[in-house]
């Protein structure tokens, strides 16, 4: 099938598009960032200017994935929102313009918010809790919102919002790859939450099975049992900080620790779990790595200097 990814350059995407690639697929990017050495045909352009509607007016995908988000909170809001969802507007525009059978949104299961009086597992009906103590993940939940509502909007399409947990891997990239990598990875005394994450490859497994599958719905997907994070950390092979809550809010992107937001610190005091059965009973999906299987392969992917 002709794929097309948004957001190809971006940390999680270069792994679908190496995945999809390796499947068989003929994959098309679109980013306004570069990719140098990229495997599949990169179209740089802002996906809001016009240059991008000529993307999926020539390219003539058959399946889109969505995965253009802007994570990073350091991130200028303005530009977040312009991104998450505007962006998010103008793609699912561009798939019914164009006739597009299958879209599919990446999403993250910081969609539910890390709350102390959170359910242990979230399922898919659960409501986005973290927003009135996260405010920065308002955009993001508004653009898996957003996409969700395609699946009474554009009935003709296919469309799944996929809930991916923390990824991690040998590319050490993503959020819980920059937490870790830090020169100290802090906790909050007196609290040790579970963490969910799974091999990137294995995200990229995921994905590729959703779209042979033809998901229409809104999916977690998650990876082995999760890990309390004294135990990530210390399987990671990485420096521990424990200090209490005030003491680390004011040591925030100091000494070491990782440049967080302060509301952020909620998702290293309470679990964030998702319940994924729902995608695996759709998809018979099952990770190939496990939970130190996967860490290994982040922990010996670090610089000598690093470990």
């Amino acid at each position: 099938m002709r794929i097309l990814v948004t957001g190809a350059a971006g940390r999680m995407a270069r792994t679908f598009v190496e995945v999809l690639q390796q499947a068989g697929h003929e994959v098309v990017g679109l980013d306004r960032r570069s990719w140098a050495g990229a495997p599949a045909t990169m179209y740089q352009v802002d996906l809001l200017k016009r240059a991008a509607e000529d993307v999926f007016r020539e390219t003539a995908p058959e399946v889109v994935v969505h995965s253009a988000s802007v994570t990073q909170l350091a991130q200028d809001r303005g530009d977040r929102y312009r991104v998450n969802l505007v962006g998010t507007k103008a793609v699912f525009d561009y798939c019914r313009r164009y006739h597009v059978r299958q879209t599919i949104f990446v999403g993250r299961h910081t969609y539910y918010g890390a709350t102390s009086d959170a359910p242990l597992y979230h399922v898919e009906d659960d409501p986005p809790l973290g927003l009135e103590t996260f405010p920065e993940l308002a955009d993001l939940v508004a653009a898996d919102l957003f996409s969700g509502s395609m699946l009474w909007r554009a009935p003709e399409m296919t469309t799944a919002v996929l809930r991916f947990v923390y990824t991690l891997g040998p590319s050490r990239t993503g959020t819980l790859a920059d937490f870790l990598g830090g020169a100290r990875v802090p906790m909050v005394l007196g609290f040790d939450p579970l963490f969910q994450f799974m091999h990137e490859r294995d995200a990229g497994a995921a994905l590729s099975v959703a779209i042979e599958r033809r998901l229409n719905g809104v999916f977690n997907v998650a990876g082995p049992s999760p890990l309390p994070l004294s135990a990530l950390i210390r399987n990671s092979r990485r420096p521990r900080v424990v200090l209490p809550e005030p003491l680390l809010r004011a040591s925030l992107g100091r000494f070491g620790l990782p440049r967080l937001q302060r509301s952020a610190v909620d998702h290293i005091k309470y679990s964030l779990v998702v319940d994924d059965t729902a995608f695996r009973n759709a998809t018979q999906f099952a990770p190939r790595h496990g939970q130190l299987d996967t860490i290994r392969d982040f922990a010996e992917s670090a610089p000598p200097d690093r470990i």
